[in-house]
């Protein structure tokens, strides 16, 4: 794959193979964490629903893990969406037309992250 090209974009659009195994890789990543926190989500469930102290108390830390794992996943969504305007902004320098397109950052695209 690597070297290759990908021009499924449907205007004509051609991304390298580097980017492609990049964002199969995040999408993996994403894939695994939500795996996870499928598992997460049912043990709080049979914790909650047995009331035993302890249990409940485990939620906690589960609940945390949880909400540690949905922030992983929407930095690594938008990590995704910066690389792929990326790679659509390079891929578009060769464009006939002369003007380059500004960066996300540029454009007024700020990731947000709670603090």
């Amino acid at each position: 794959m690597e070297g290759d090209t990908f021009s499924g974009l449907g205007n004509g659009s051609q991304i390298d193979g580097k980017v492609v195994q990049t964002f199969q890789k995040s999408f993996v990543q994403v894939q695994n964490i939500l795996d996870h926190n499928r598992l997460l989500i049912n043990e709080i469930n049979q914790n909650h629903e047995s009331k035993i102290p302890d249990n409940l108390n485990r939620n906690v830390g589960l609940i945390r893990e949880l909400n540690n794992n949905i922030r992983r996943v929407v930095d690594l969504y938008a990590d995704l969406s910066s690389d792929f305007t990326k790679s659509m902004d390079v891929s578009s320098e060769g464009d006939s037309s002369g003007v380059m397109k500004s960066d996300a950052k540029a454009a007024g695209h700020k990731r947000i992250r709670p603090a």
